[in-house]
């Protein structure tokens, strides 16, 4: 499912049209993004966790040519699922 499908599904199950299911998701989407760019964790319970995590920069090898390279450090976003959603897929 991309993102339009999604919109679709999320107008069709909220009964709302289509240009508001469209600001609605991009609005959650801004802000999962905000928070996990302040360093917040977004906990939807039943659902999952939203967070961040710094990795440390380290040397790691050019698989073409076989090169040391530096890899910089970065910030991973990382999603946790939650008990409802589990149980939901099982």
């Amino acid at each position: 499912m991309n993102k339009n499908e999604f919109i679709d599904r999320v107008a069709d199950l909220a009964n709302m049209s289509k240009a508001d299911a469209t600001r609605a998701v991009d609005a959650v989407f801004d802000a999962i993004t905000s928070a996990l760019k302040k360093g917040d964790d977004v906990r939807l319970v039943g659902f999952g966790t939203f967070s961040a995590s710094k990795r440390k920069a380290r040397e790691g090898r050019n698989p073409r040519t076989g090169e040391t390279i530096q890899i910089p450090a970065s910030i991973q976003p990382k999603f946790a699922a939650g008990k409802g959603l589990k149980d939901a897929l099982n």
